[in-house]
């Protein structure tokens, strides 16, 4: 069972163990506050199907956009700014769903996916399709170190620990980014070997 907007206002002020049914993201929500639109990928986690691969490709769309406007300096910063700005984002949008680890918070599909392309450029649209199957692979079946990442901060109560929160906001982010280094890693391993 879900909850209209109107009770997400008082949210913020709630404390962090008071119960309540999880929010459903809508396009209402995701403008009720700029946290909420960054978290779910300028709309593209409020795709009813497969969100997290709807943010991927937001993500890759808007690499290929950028790519030739920016240095490798300037993706740095965008990147380091995009996984620190996001952890406040996904805090703040999670714990207003009500919700550890929401399917439609997206942005952490994206900083890892333009960290992915960053580094292993120069490539192609079929060596970017490459890294985009790996990525959603290892995001999506999360074998070994990503299930370790995605399980971390799962266990976290926000009736206990009055850091839950931010701990969740952490762990919607590190997942993705391990993820993103298991595919550079196969990805550098196909560079060596082929």
């Amino acid at each position: 069972m879900t909850q209209d907007l109107s009770d997400v206002q008082d949210v913020p002020y709630r404390t962090a163990a008071e119960p309540g049914a999880p929010v459903a993201p809508t396009g209402r929500f995701m403008m009720a506050h700029p946290a909420h639109v960054l978290a779910l990928g300028f709309g593209s986690g409020l795709s009813p199907k497969a969100p997290g691969t709807v943010g991927t490709v937001w993500a890759w769309a808007t690499f290929v956009l950028l790519q030739h406007h920016l240095d490798d300096l300037q993706w740095g910063g965008l990147i380091l700014a995009s996984v620190l700005v996001g952890w406040w984002a996904c805090t703040l949008t999670a714990r207003h769903m009500r919700v550890m680890d929401p399917g439609s918070i997206v942005w952490d599909e994206i900083a890892a996916f333009w960290l992915v392309l960053w580094l292993a450029s120069p490539m192609g649209f079929w060596g970017q399709l490459a890294a985009f199957g790996l990525f959603r692979f290892f995001d999506a079946v999360k074998p070994g170190p990503v299930a370790w990442a995605d399980q971390l901060f799962h266990c976290v109560n926000p009736a206990t620990d009055p850091h839950a929160w931010r701990k969740a906001g952490w762990g919607i982010m590190l997942d993705d980014l391990v993820a993103a280094f298991c595919t550079l890693l196969v990805i550098a391993l196909w560079r060596v070997w082929w």
